[in-house]
């Protein structure tokens, strides 16, 4: 029997769907947990590319940019989850926090203001970030209960992989971290 008092929290850490994951949302994912407690977990995809750029989203909430263009256009907005989806997160690096930053780490940070999307805009942002709509959010004992039936593999975050435009091999390079060939894994690992 688990004493209640012994559960281990995830923060800072991804969370690396597994072959077997049937839910279309999350199957091929990779969740950055940045909030986990008796209460339950906040996370956000970081691999799934949205057909939105972050331009798009400036010019949604008219921020002017100039600088850059051509590389806003580039960048893709991701979708970081089922819930909220009409929220904008902001992972990044910690240098400086903007209104609303939450502090994960000494490295990294979630933000949801629209001050620090001008400052990206104009230049004056973090070095380092990704912007998402929506998250993903589990309830008290959910992610615990998934993670027993082999749902997810869990690994400390690594803030280069967090900021890569890598999306694709994202679930394969966090699964690595942990000397881990995700196609080596038998969809029904773990099971008897």
């Amino acid at each position: 029997m688990t004493d209640i008092n012994s559960t281990i929290y995830l923060e800072n850490q991804f969370l690396i769907a597994m072959p077997q994951m049937e839910d279309s949302y999350f199957a091929n994912t990779v969740t950055y947990l940045w909030k986990h407690n008796n209460d339950g977990a906040l996370g956000i995809v970081i691999n799934k590319p949205l057909n939105a750029s972050v331009a798009d989203i400036f010019d949604e909430l008219e921020i002017e940019f100039n600088i850059k263009q051509g590389a806003f256009r580039e960048e893709a907005v991701l979708a970081g989850g089922p819930v909220e989806r009409d929220k904008g997160f902001i992972i990044h690096d910690a240098p400086k926090n903007w209104e609303s930053s939450i502090s994960v780490t000494e490295e990294i940070s979630i933000c949801m203001s629209k001050s620090i999307l001008e400052d990206i805009a104009s230049g004056n942002g973090p070095e380092n970030y990704l912007i998402a709509l929506g998250c993903a959010g589990w309830e008290a004992g959910q992610l615990e209960r998934e993670i027993i039936t082999n749902a997810w593999l869990t690994v400390p975050a690594d803030p280069e992989l967090i900021f890569s435009g890598d999306y694709e091999n994202k679930p394969q390079r966090a699964a690595s971290l942990l000397g881990v060939d995700l196609q080596q894994l038998a969809p029904d690992a773990g099971h008897s």
